[in-house]
């Protein structure tokens, strides 16, 4: 769970504008407010006519900023896997621009299970999930890596500045690509089924990149992380080292800019066991 931002201006024109999504939108309140990461976004439950309850989230940038991958990556995953994998549907969308700010309100299906983790960072005491929950999510990986799509959520570049500089080691050259969900973690996995939810920053990305996500932000729950190399032998593979390093470095600059402090101990020794 995320904090609101911290200008009292900026929340209120979220406020605002989430307010305006709802009336655009034919919807009602019917929960909370959930917020995201920096207050980028603001979510809550909403019943709607049409489709009974539904998840409405409005994401916001600069106006002209409102635009490329993460700003319609939602609305391109509707499109190749809404009717193929178990992800929450887009009903609808709304945009609008106010005063140098746009917004892009989304109107999806409402999932009425509990998240894995509240928090990207699976804690020491986290609950296994059974068998089949693991079995359903290899599947809708193994739909996802086969789509086709232009978008990408891991350059060769990135890797080649990045890893020497978070990691002092040699940068790891990408040879297998396929299609990732991009942000892999627990707080976008439900507890039961499981839904793959946010979609912003899918595309291509080294063989293996979900996986190690996953493993990578359980690495304080050993057993939850053991579980992922279980199901997912791909990170024994060479393919899934270089993943689990690009994985790695990713979350280091992330730890950089004061995001899950926690995990930079873990990070530093797997990196170690992996050069």
């Amino acid at each position: 769970m995320y904090s609101p931002p911290t200008d009292p201006a900026d929340r209120q024109r979220m406020t605002e504008a989430f307010n305006g999504a709802v009336d655009e939108l034919g919807a009602i309140l019917d929960g909370p407010d959930v917020w995201g990461w920096y207050g980028r976004t603001l979510s809550a439950r909403v019943r709607c006519g049409k489709f009974g309850r539904c998840w409405l989230r409005l994401m916001t940038a600069p106006a002209d900023k409102a635009t490329g991958k993460i700003w319609e990556g939602n609305l391109r995953a509707a499109e190749l896997f809404d009717l193929g994998i178990k992800k929450p549907a887009m009903y609808d969308a709304v945009e609008q621009e106010v005063h140098g700010h746009a917004y892009r309100a989304e109107l999806s299906q409402y999932v009425p299970e509990p998240v894995l983790s509240p928090s990207p960072v699976l804690s020491p005491d986290a609950v296994i999930p059974p068998d089949p929950w693991w079995e359903s999510l290899r599947a809708d990986l193994s739909t996802v890596a086969k789509a086709v799509t232009n978008r990408v959520a891991v350059r060769q570049e990135w890797v080649d500045r990045s890893v020497p500089r978070f990691l002092n080691l040699p940068a790891p050259q990408v040879i297998e690509w396929e299609t990732a969900h991009g942000d892999l973690q627990p707080a976008n996995l439900t507890s039961r089924t499981p839904y793959l939810l946010d979609w912003e920053g899918f595309g291509a990305a080294p063989v293996g990149y979900d996986p190690a996500m996953l493993w990578a932000y359980s690495l304080l729950a050993p057993a939850f992380a053991e579980r992922v190399r279980e199901t997912f032998p791909v990170l024994d593979t060479e393919a899934g080292r270089v993943a689990q390093l690009i994985v790695i470095t990713e979350l280091m600059q992330s730890a950089s800019r004061g995001d899950h402090p926690e995990l930079v101990g873990p990070l530093r020794r797997m990196a170690e066991d992996l050069a």
